[in-house]
């Protein structure tokens, strides 16, 4: 067989490598070595961290519409039971934004969950 050095392969591949490292630390932005393990961490926090993005904005809409509950008093774990009962189906991004944006129609809901929460305990 003959042999086979990849001259412009293995180039453009490294060059691939060392584009995609750039802004990495003094050898990691350098060398083909060093930057290949960064390239490869750095994809690694990347994967883990658009999974962490979705939680993370879930738990921050959570803690929104908690603190407007509490302010109508209401907790936020009873205002969403009463609301899943009532069959209002908005999810929490909306109800957030509702809390930030539209006081009024956000204690219009809480209305109607202290609403259900009375029906139910009759």
């Amino acid at each position: 067989m003959p042999r086979v050095k990849r001259g412009p392969k293995r180039r453009r591949a490294r060059r691939k490598v060392l584009k995609a490292a750039k802004g990495q630390f003094l050898t990691k932005s350098k060398l083909h070595r060093a930057a290949k393990l960064a390239v490869q961490k750095a994809l690694r926090y990347a994967y883990h961290g658009r999974r962490q993005r979705k939680r993370d904005f879930r738990s921050l809409w959570i803690t929104r519409i908690n603190a407007a509950c509490r302010q109508l008093g209401v907790s936020y774990s009873k205002f969403v039971g009463a609301l899943k009962s009532a069959g209002v189906e908005l999810n929490r991004k909306m109800l957030a934004e509702l809390a930030v944006k539209d006081e009024a129609a956000f204690a219009a809901l809480v209305e109607k969950a202290k609403a259900q929460m009375a029906k139910a305990a009759t």
